[in-house]
């Protein structure tokens, strides 16, 4: 950071624990991500354009609504909340019996008792009162959470330290408590709920990590950026600082090494007050883009004016945008005390310069004036939402308890005093996320567009395929009409062939009938000539039994005339002797 113009004075580096190699990692990554991040963005922005040119008529004009954040606990819930943190004695102190405590708290009753001498006390309320004891995580859940709360629900959101140099505003805010969890302080808390309460997918958290020494705005994320300008919405009136590099928070511990960074890059000097007195007020810059989950969530006006639907029926998202500022101011300090000299004279002198323009506006809004001296400063510009806008804000002033600085105790309980009398209009800031849809409608474009060119190199592989399946089919189907014209002709020759066969074989079927014919004629006439026959076999078994009856009887016969021949004989014979 040894450029022309920059303060002499010593870095916070030298009060962190060295971390340079990681640093430059993340600080290089930072780099990166910007470039890729503008160069997404101005792509993002001509494809956008032609989307909603020609997907949607409608304007894209942001919808802000006043609405009171839901606390129902809470009846002032625009005005300005005030606490008030006493730090511990410190070693000096402790040493100096010359001065004693002039402040005693009543954290019960959320007062605070100042003592000007001991006849003469005043007593102050604020909406919280801790004392030396009060731990890191009460003080953010008290000051800080209802406000990160807000800020997650749609709301723009504040949370400021102010107080004496060395009274622990640093410490309240930006603690970050690496080797004990418990001393974390406000950033580290916040965006922890924060991180918590978001959809990586569906919700981002970005942020940006400023410091504006001796009316210059730099980047603490990138040193390099100076003189960062302030720009105004004509429109609307919201600040912001285009210039300054812009971080998608990854995780707690994304954040943890880009508030490193940006700490160690932070001026601090020493001083007789504050060894390490802050040389600059630091600005965090937490982007939150929330998408809305159901319509309960979603404004009545967007239900009963607005479709959510555009000409083509695409349905559009609902989106809540929010800040949250988280402001450690440089300490105020009297120079006769603080011993500066130098450019650390001249840096106390800008700094109690911008800290009473802020003070003049503290007290233009506490006291109703038409004129708030917003531009006298580029801090109170910065803060023109925080202090009169339509941001919740939360105010910690933080003092210390040694009568020796009295004056510089006093002067911030009364600043305290009129920041309690400010009451901010807090408003509900609900959009139709068409960015959100262009971004959704180009994804679905490309993923179009891929699955055209591989449907398209697909089909042109398929169409190779084809044709060669097709210049194979047609040649198969040459070889095959010449093999079915071969085949033909051989079929028509057999054919011929065949024909000429069953004409003979039809030739030698009518001849084989007429013999079959002839066949069954003779097969009648034989079966007539066999029944005649076996009539014939049968009449010449009857005649063969009579015939052999009749032999019988002749040779009965033939054996009876042997005798009678005989007996004839004998009788002869008898007949012979007889004479």
């Amino acid at each position: 950071m040894a450029t022309s113009g920059r303060p002499s004075s010593s870095h916070r580096s030298e009060r962190l624990p060295p971390h340079a190699s990681a640093r430059n990692g993340v600080a290089a990554n930072i780099s990166v991500n910007s470039q890729q991040q503008q160069q997404q963005q101005q792509q993002s922005q001509n494809s956008r354009g032609k989307i909603v040119s020609a997907n949607s008529r409608r304007s894209v004009t942001p919808t802000s609504r006043t609405r009171s954040p839901r606390h129902e606990n809470d009846p002032e819930p625009g005005r300005v909340r005030v606490a008030i943190r006493v730090r511990p004695r410190n070693a000096e102190e402790l040493s100096d019996a010359d001065y004693a405590d002039c402040v005693e708290v009543q954290p019960e009753l959320k007062k605070l008792k100042l003592r000007k001498n001991n006849w003469n006390s005043e007593f102050y309320k604020f909406d919280e009162v801790f004392a030396e004891s009060a731990s890191q995580k009460r003080i953010y859940e008290t000051v800080a959470k209802p406000v990160v709360e807000s800020v997650l629900n749609g709301y723009n959101g504040t949370v400021m330290a102010y107080g004496q140099t060395g009274t622990g505003k640093t410490y309240t805010l930006g603690r970050l408590g690496k080797d004990d969890v418990s001393e974390r302080g406000i950033m580290v808390r916040a965006l922890e709920d924060i991180i918590v309460n978001t959809t990586p997918t569906s919700d981002s958290v970005e942020m940006s990590f400023l410091q504006l020494y001796m009316e210059s705005i730099q980047d603490l994320l990138a040193p390099e950026k100076i003189n960062i300008p302030i720009v105004e919405d004509a429109k609307t009136g919201e600040v912001s600082v285009p210039g300054a590099t812009v971080v998608k928070i990854q995780d707690l511990d994304h954040f943890l090494q880009l508030l490193q960074i940006g700490e160690a890059n932070r001026l601090a000097a020493n001083t007789k007050l504050n060894t390490e007195s802050s040389r600059s007020h630091a600005i965090l810059m937490v982007n939150i883009r929330k998408s809305v989950k159901n319509d309960e969530e979603i404004g009545s006006s967007f239900q009963e004016n607005d479709s959510k639907t555009d000409r083509h029926g695409n349905q559009i998202p609902i989106v809540r945008k929010s800040k949250l500022l988280i402001v450690d101011l440089a300490g105020s300090e009297r120079i006769d005390k603080s011993g500066s000299e130098g450019r650390l004279l001249e840096e106390a002198k800008f700094i109690n310069l911008s800290l009473t323009s802020l003070g003049k506006c503290i007290n233009a809004l506490a006291e109703n004036s038409p004129h708030i001296p917003t531009r006298d400063s580029k801090l109170t510009r910065l803060l023109r939402d925080s202090f009169g806008g339509s941001a919740r804000t939360s105010l910690i002033i933080t003092i210390g308890p040694s009568s020796r600085h009295y004056p510089e105790t006093t002067s911030t309980i009364m600043f305290g005093q009129r920041a309690m009398k400010i009451v901010n209009t807090v408003k509900l800031r609900e959009e139709f996320d068409y960015e959100n849809l262009c971004r959704k409608l180009e994804t679905q474009m490309e993923h179009l567009t891929v699955e055209i060119d591989r449907q398209q190199k697909f089909r042109a592989d398929d169409q190779m395929v084809m044709e060669k399946k097709l210049r194979e089919c047609q040649k198969s189907f040459t070889e095959a009409e010449r093999s079915i014209v071969s085949r033909s002709e051989f079929l028509e020759n057999e054919n011929s062939r065949l024909v000429s066969d069953i004409e003979n074989l039809l030739e030698e079927l009518n001849c084989q009938k007429q013999q079959i014919n002839s066949m069954k004629n003779e097969n009648l006439k034989l079966e007539s000539d066999l029944k005649n026959s076996m009539l014939l076999e049968k009449e010449n078994g009857r005649l063969k039994l009579e015939l052999e009856n009749v032999l019988k009887d002749f040779n009965r016969d033939k054996n009876h005339n042997k005798l009678l021949q005989d007996e004839v004989a004998r009788l002869e014979m008898s007949l012979k002797h007889s004479k």
